[in-house]
Parts: C-alpha cells; structure tokens; sequence
C-alpha cells in the first residue's frame, strides 16, 4: 500500500504543476494583452493586394519616365557631339580665314607700296596742257577761277 499511496501522490503533484503552469501561461497571456492593446485594427491582405497593384503601376509610370528621360539624355548627348563637330569645323574654317585675311593685308600692302612707288617714279617732269575736253585739271583750274 505504500507503494500505491506514494505513486498517487507523485501523480497528484506532476497534475498540480502541470494546472499551475497551464494558469501561469494564460495569466502571463493576459497581462501581456492587457499591456499592450491594438490601437489600430491590423491591414486586410485585401488592402494590402491594392496597394501592392497601386505600387507596380506608379512603378510602370516612373520606369516609362525613366525611359523617356533616357532617350532625352540620348539625343542631348548626340545634339552636344554635333555641335562640338561644328564648333571645331567653324574654329578651322576662321583660322584658315585668318590666315588668308593676313595673306590678302601683306598683299595689298605690297601693292599699295608697288603703287606708291610706281606713281613716284613716273611723276611727270613737266605740267602737260590737257587737249580740249580732256576735262583735266586745267579745266577745272578755269572753272573755279
């Protein structure tokens, strides 16, 4: 009989402890609740679902932006290497146009001084009398005397 009184009683407190344990988890559960309540109710999935549809559209939107704004970038890109080709085909075109503007200035230089002498050298000696109706300088001599 003691054999039988000993395991009953072992068996009585094994069930005890196992009750309390139950009671201290659901009062633990309680207090936990009680501590820290929901103040907004949680997000549907189906709330959730639209605003995950809304996202992928204002993605597609700003991906076709991004598309547009690549193609601008492109075609600035290539109106910037045009006019970079322009701006050195201008530069050469003036630095040749320099060039034969100084060549025409030593030129004409050369001839003013061609002429310059040449009038020098063939200067007359004596005044010549201008022919009738040569309308030289005598003429004008006359008409302004």
């Amino acid at each position: 009989m003691r054999l039988i009184t000993r395991r009953l009683i072992v068996i009585g407190t094994v069930v005890a402890s196992l009750m309390l344990a139950v009671a201290t988890v659901r009062a633990a559960a309680a207090w936990t609740a009680a501590s820290a309540p929901l103040s907004a109710a949680p997000v549907s999935v189906d709330s959730l679902l639209t605003r995950i549809k809304d996202e992928e559209t204002r993605s597609a939107d700003l991906r076709q932006q991004l598309d547009a704004l690549s193609t601008a970038n492109t075609d600035l890109a290539a109106a910037l290497d045009a006019a970079t080709r322009r701006i050195s085909t201008d530069t050469a075109a003036a630095a040749s146009l320099r060039t034969r503007l100084v060549q025409a200035r030593n030129r004409l230089a050369k001839l003013e001084a061609e002429l310059t002498r040449a009038r020098s050298t063939t200067a007359p000696s004596a005044p010549r009398a201008p022919g009738p109706g040569a309308g030289g300088e005598g003429e004008q001599e006359a008409a302004d005397g």
